[in-house]
């Protein structure tokens, strides 16, 4: 199946959907985005604007998914910002702590409030 994210306002993912690969296989079996944008806006009676994306990664980064914006300089998905001190990773276009999580037997999760990992306990 391929798969396809719809652009918003802001190019915010407002929907994914998926698409049998034949649809957007050309006549040499090459597959092409276009053929994919033109039958879901055929299908859809529209105009809207439509990106593959990949549950591989394989294009665009990351998977889009609702809420997601599309950055279209760097060609990538980017999910929303976890946290305001949190930093765009420029390779995988996912965010980070500022500080890295201790790589122990804990469970964690950040604090915002003091830009640190706070132990949860279970």
């Amino acid at each position: 199946m391929a798969h396809f994210a719809k652009l918003g306002t802001g190019n915010i993912i407002e929907q994914v959907i998926s698409i049998n690969n034949s649809v957007i296989t050309d006549a040499n079996g090459v597959e092409q985005e276009q053929l994919g944008v033109d039958f879901i806006n055929k299908l859809y009676n529209t105009r809207d604007v439509w990106k593959q994306t990949s549950y591989n990664n394989n294009i665009r980064k990351n998977y889009a998914g609702i809420g997601y914006q599309y950055d279209q300089t760097r060609d990538a998905f980017i999910p929303p910002k976890p946290f305001n001190s949190w930093i765009l990773n420029e390779d995988t276009c996912l965010w980070n702590a500022p500080v890295a999580m201790p790589t122990d037997d804990n469970n964690y999760k950040w604090n915002e409030q003091t830009l640190s990992w706070d132990i949860v306990e279970v």
